[in-house]
């Protein structure tokens, strides 16, 4: 297949990054590269979905792989595992000899090791530059849940209209659903047999770089997890602190120790970023250090400084969230450009292992498995949010009235624009079309229904 066959193959069923800000995909893929690594090493901690799916659907992901690294005409295609996803191992090494342009690497069990950069160093010993991406370097990164949407959309001629999410934390039934876009996450947390707290938040994605959200919120493309924990969490509580709050701590506690700046996985990797000295310029209005400002557009937001590094438990990735927020608004954009031919000589030393991060995060009770649940949820409503990816959003193609089958085209992207089609998540009636989605609803009662996925 051609390279811009499968571009629009990928674009027409609508597919973007399964496990990250939701790029549309269609725009990752190019010629002219030498690597395509497949990201199996799930950044976050209790996560589940990539893991699982490695070891369930084996064959269909490395066959998008083989398809993705043929069509752009690439030297080989790395399957990237942490050491400790044992079932996925297994799987990928007993199928993987059937494509011989495909290898697997095998990762430390660290935190972020499913950061873009630090997978593309870990894989390939290349080091992104700043305010660049991996293609860069002569690689593209594709997550294992999106690989299995691009064999689905070539060789099955499905578009995504569902989402594999794990539903944990504190609930009856630690699990991971294969759900319809638009499904509640008050839903999912009801077929896992329900909170066993009775004072709880719900956080969407990982406990380092997801958000509390309300019940109400539906899932999305790129939701890789629903997570319910007590109300007074310390993971809860850091996430709703308020800014000025952290900014005064920060004035009055911060030592400059450095810890933030000495774990950080981008200063490791010779990035520009410097939680330590950010904190002293924004704490202080230090207006001189202008780098200490900038270099925080190098910045994952991964959280490590502020939910592992620090011991006084202050806030520097809010704080550099916060900066950033506001320097875009401003037009500034990343001035920090250095290509690294090295990584810090005391990386290996300061990498920080999961099972460590876990009983810092307080989270060892909810570390377990979450098995893949053998059927399929309909829900009696969906609401489809019309921006899911990174770029603008889908503009409708239906009104209310329609009646809609699963996968039929219900929002289209803008001419010109950067962005991904939307696709019916279930069969029924369009009931309502505003900016932020549509509502489906179909002529039965939700349900779960036993069937093989």
């Amino acid at each position: 297949m051609l390279l811009e066959e499968l571009k629009s193959i990928v674009f027409n069923n609508g597919i973007v990054g399964a496990g990250g800000a939701g790029f549309p995909t269609h725009e990752k893929l190019a010629g002219g590269i030498e690597a395509v690594i497949l990201n199996g090493a799930e950044c976050e901690p209790l996560l589940r979905v990539d893991r699982q799916l490695l070891a369930r659907h084996t064959d269909d992901i490395l066959k998008a792989l083989h398809l993705i690294v043929e069509a752009s005409g690439a030297e080989k295609g790395i399957v990237a595992l942490k050491d400790t996803y044992t079932a996925a191992i297994y799987a990928v090494k007993k199928a993987i000899k059937k494509y011989p342009k495909l290898e697997i690497k095998i990762l430390p069990d660290v935190y972020p090791a499913g950061d873009e950069v630090v997978l593309v160093y870990e894989a390939t010993g290349r080091i992104v530059p700043e305010g660049s991406i991996p293609i860069s370097v002569g690689v593209v990164v594709v997550n294992a849940e999106t690989a299995l949407n691009v064999y689905r959309a070539a060789y099955l001629n499905l578009p995504v209209t569902d989402k594999y999410v794990t539903v944990t934390g504190a609930v009856k039934n630690p699990v991971t659903f294969k759900v319809p876009i638009g499904t509640t996450v008050g839903e999912l947390i009801e077929q896992a047999g329900g909170a066993t707290e009775t004072d709880y938040k719900v956080i969407m994605g990982g406990p380092m770089m997801g958000s509390v959200v309300s019940e109400n919120i539906p899932v999305t493309k790129t939701t890789k997890a629903v997570i319910v924990l007590p109300s007074d969490h310390p993971v809860v509580l850091k996430k709703q602190a308020n800014i000025k709050v952290s900014v005064k701590r920060a004035m009055s506690a911060c030592s400059q120790c450095q810890m933030c700046t000495d774990l950080c996985p981008r200063h490791l990797l010779s990035y520009s970023i410097k939680p330590h000295k950010v904190m002293n310029a924004v704490a202080h209005g230090i207006t001189a250090d202008v780098e200490a400002y900038t270099s925080t557009m190098s910045c994952s937001e991964c959280g490590l400084c502020e939910m592992y590094s620090c011991h006084q438990s202050l806030a520097p990735r809010s704080i550099i969230k916060e900066v950033k927020a506001l320097l875009r608004q401003n037009g500034v954009k990343n001035l920090h450009r250095k290509r690294h031919q090295s990584a810090h000589p005391f990386r290996q030393d300061r990498m920080v292992p999961m099972e460590r991060l876990i009983s810092r995060l307080g989270l060892d009770r909810y570390n377990v498995d979450a098995p893949v649940f053998d059927g399929k949820f309909k829900p009696w409503k969906v609401c489809i949010p019309l921006s899911q990816h990174v770029g603008v959003p889908a503009e409708a193609v239906v009104k209310a009235g329609d009646v809609v089958e699963k996968g039929d085209l219900i929002a289209n992207v803008p001419e010109g624009k950067l962005g991904a089609k939307v696709h019916a998540s279930i069969d029924g009636v369009v009931t309502a079309v505003d900016k932020r989605g549509i509502t489906i609803e179909s002529r039965g009662e939700g349900q779960w229904i036993k069937q093989s996925d």
